[in-house]
């Protein structure tokens, strides 16, 4: 494996981009390389610059379902462009996406389409808070929901303590009223709903967290924040950007069976290119300008291109077995890698969920941001650059999930579970 040409343009790069990236992970500090500069992909594999070929197990973080360049999508997306980028005006299409959307999810009766995630991820807050009139928001350790000031909070000295901000540039004020918990621990919210229930407009989670390693809430905790919610008049907000037609085409929350009162979609419903979307209950959707009073705007809002790719991909996930063959993989793929990590006598803790998986070089299952922290980092890194070596791309970091898309063949995995059995007998 050569990269010259990743590591001559990662140079010029750190000229002009800070830290040489325009999104923080991509930098490969974690596991102390240099980031690979992709050229193109194709199906389930990634060419880098420098010519090397890669199984691809990231799929731009979550969208790439149907894997890079499908032919239908491709497709749908040419034909777009080809009446025009965009218009700051409606469309057909973003209508059709939105009714999409809302047929697959049943907690969502109406959905606003964005540009990102963080851009839905705060406009949900906010309509939360306008619904409510209530200014806090409980968020969990560990869970990510996009760069908003509010919640780039880390906890204090213990759950009941105010969150501090994260980053430099995010003032105290801004997150005064975010109010950080344990996931998967239903006691600590409900500490918080004690002392400040009166106050609290919304509890925001990732139902299967995804940005800590992938972390499988129980059921038991989610039913808990569902009835907390409704006892104290607050909104039940689940972060579905990564999980949102990746677990399955309802969602997680179709799978534990748990409504919420609001979801955050990104990812898949753009087919790869940059959208996000936030929904819910009629009610609090109508809150949203200009049916209601709470302001929300974006120019580039419902852009035709990522919309025929959204709308191309949700029809082809409707497919029957679409989500069996989904899970088929990536449970083959995680029982190998287990199987592999056990050889060698390597504690290693797995999670898979529809197309998604995580694992974690730890002694017992991880449940929380404590748990996926105290993981063996120095051997994931040692096993990452190792599998990168037999190219196999997985995320350069030990806090991120892995996705399967359609497009990965039998003999991908095959060749995935060759190198990892190789790679761990060197850990």
């Amino acid at each position: 494996m050569q990269i010259n040409q990743s590591s001559s343009l990662f140079a010029r790069a750190q000229l002009r981009i800070p830290g040489g990236v325009n999104s923080p992970v991509r930098a490969f500090k974690s596991v102390r390389s240099t980031p690979l500069f992709i050229r193109e992909g194709k199906g389930s594999h990634i060419t880098d610059v420098d010519g090397n070929d890669y199984i691809d197990y990231i799929g731009s973080w979550g969208p790439l379902i149907l894997g890079h360049c499908h032919p239908e999508v491709m497709a749908a997306i040419e034909e777009a462009l080809h009446r025009g980028a965009s218009f700051g005006t409606p469309t057909e299409g973003e209508v059709h996406l939105a009714e999409m959307i809302c047929t697959a999810v049943n907690s969502v009766e109406m959905v606003r389409l964005t540009n990102s995630g963080t851009e839905a991820s705060m406009a949900a807050i906010r309509v939360a808070r306008g619904y409510t009139g209530r200014d806090k928001i409980i968020k969990f350790e560990g869970c990510y929901h996009g760069s908003v000031d509010s919640l780039l909070v880390k906890a204090g000295s213990g759950v009941m303590t105010l969150g501090l901000p994260d980053s430099p540039g995010v003032p105290a004020s801004f997150v005064e009223h975010t109010l950080l918990a344990d996931f998967n621990n239903l006691e600590s919210v409900t500490d918080l709903f004690d002392e400040y229930g009166s106050e609290i407009a919304a509890v925001v989670l990732e139902p299967v967290a995804g940005n800590m390693g992938m972390v499988v809430p129980d059921l038991d905790f989610l039913k808990g924040l569902r009835n907390l919610c409704d006892v104290h008049g607050s909104l039940l907000v689940f972060d579905e950007v990564m999980t949102g037609f990746r677990v399955d085409y309802g969602g997680a929350q179709e799978i534990f069976g748990i409504i919420p009162d609001m979801t955050i979609f990104g990812k898949v419903i753009g087919g790869g290119l940059p959208v996000g979307a936030y929904g819910g209950r009629q009610d609090v959707m109508l809150m949203v300008a200009p049916a209601g009073p709470v302001y929300q705007a974006g120019t580039l809002s419902g852009n035709p291109l990522a919309v025929a790719a959204g709308r191309k991909t949700l029809e082809i996930l409707q497919a029957p077995d679409t989500y069996a063959e989904l899970s088929r993989k990536s449970n083959w793929l995680i029982d190998e890698m287990r199987q592999s990590a056990g050889q060698n006598g390597i504690p290693f803790q797995t999670n898979v969920m529809g197309g998604m998986f995580g694992f974690f070089f730890a002694e017992k299952p991880v449940r929380n941001y404590q748990d996926a922290a105290e993981s063996d980092q120095d051997r994931f890194r040692k096993f990452f650059m190792g599998m990168l070596k037999e190219g196999i791309y997985l995320a350069p970091s030990a806090f991120e999930s892995g996705f399967i898309s359609m497009a990965h063949t039998e003999e991908d995995l095959e060749k995935t579970a060759a190198a990892c059995r190789k790679v761990m007998a060197t850990l």
